[in-house]
């Protein structure tokens, strides 16, 4: 269905749509958005990007081969991007979620509806999304708050691939009208109430990508991936448990689904640079040489905070994190991984 123009549900309302963030997944979002019949505005504070648009109605920086419509509007300013819009989308990277958000909630309707698209966790305050945002969006509009989710390359949701993702809330009337605004014919929606499980199968799924990725750049096979799949949803729901949410969360597209769209992906950003450090290449040299943001590089540490503070066992992310700080080499990490103590497989 490569190619295909998608049509939204019909009886579904257009709004005026804010993207905040131009990376590739930013970019796929506004344009599945235009598609479904709303008036997009993306925003980026990156002039290359707003020139690459202007002049060839393509973001050729994050995602190359697209053409965007004219009526998809692209500015450096939020003031410009944020008026008047009824849909807010935060799809900045995790780490800048909090600086950007913070210049845009100012020109925020207060009763707009604020969708988070970002994968990750704040580093510092090792904050999911919805707890960085909630406390300052305007009265009335944290419990609107929703989380899209799943698995999701944006070239592909962009080539209207049939695409399955997830949006969380715990109101239900927000998360039944994300869903509206965004589905179409080739972006099936689904709904959860479990805003913290959905977050975290987003944000851990990327650590264990760099697991899965080392695994191939050491040249295994599909045994070990599957292991890696295996055990790593296991630690993301061990996790997600301790901390509240839903252990069935983890067993549905925003867990499983987009671990193992993640793990086995070749559009992976999270697999490319595990396969890279399992070839051997230096961290710093793989990510100077990426323009989009690997999102499990800054997690990992996170994650392996969080797995503390729960007294939650993550061997997967805790070697993940050594070989990232040079503490140990790929190979070395498997050894370890596999000599561990026999044990019961359990998940929680």
């Amino acid at each position: 269905m490569t190619g295909v123009t998608p049509s939204k549900p019909s009886g579904t309302e257009s709004v005026r749509a804010a993207v905040v963030g131009a990376g590739s997944w930013g970019t796929a979002l506004a344009l599945l958005l235009h598609q479904n019949g709303h008036q997009v505005h993306l925003w980026t504070y990156d002039e290359a990007v707003v020139d690459e648009v202007d002049r060839h109605r393509e973001n050729r920086t994050y995602l190359p081969g697209v053409r965007l419509p004219d009526a998809i509007q692209v500015s450096p300013r939020l003031d410009q991007v944020m008026d008047g819009a009824e849909l807010v989308v935060s799809v900045s990277p995790s780490q800048f979620v909090a600086t950007v958000m913070r210049d845009a909630i100012p020109h925020m309707r207060p009763e707009a509806l604020v969708v988070s698209a970002s994968k990750g966790i704040e580093a510092e305050t090792l904050r999911t999304m919805h707890r960085v945002l909630s406390p300052v969006l305007p009265d009335g509009a944290g419990k609107r708050f929703c989380v899209l989710s799943g698995p999701s390359f944006a070239a592909e949701v962009a080539r209207n691939e049939p695409t399955a993702v997830v949006v969380a809330s715990r109101s239900e009337e927000a998360r039944r009208r994300a869903q509206l605004l965004f589905s179409s014919d080739t972006f099936r929606v689904y709904t959860n109430s479990d805003v913290l499980g959905v977050e975290l199968g987003g944000s851990v799924k990327n650590v264990i990508a760099l697991a899965a990725g080392v695994a191939a750049g050491l040249g295994f096979g599909h045994n070990s991936r599957a292991a890696l799949i295996t055990r790593g949803l296991a630690e993301m729901t061990r996790l997600g448990v301790a901390m509240g949410a839903s252990p069935a969360t983890f067993s549905g597209l925003a867990g499983m689904g987009d671990l193992v769209l993640t793990c086995t992906g070749e559009l992976s950003r999270n697999r490319t640079v595990g396969t890279r450090l399992g070839r051997g290449e230096s961290l710093d040299e793989i990510l100077s040489e990426m323009k989009s943001v690997a999102e499990g590089v800054r997690t990992a540490t996170a994650v392996r905070r969080l797995a503390e503070q729960h007294q939650v066992e993550m061997p997967i992310t805790q070697q993940v994190c050594r070989m990232l700080d040079g503490e140990v080499q790929p190979r070395d990490a498997v050894r370890e991984l596999m000599t561990r103590d026999p044990k019961p497989e359990r998940w929680s």
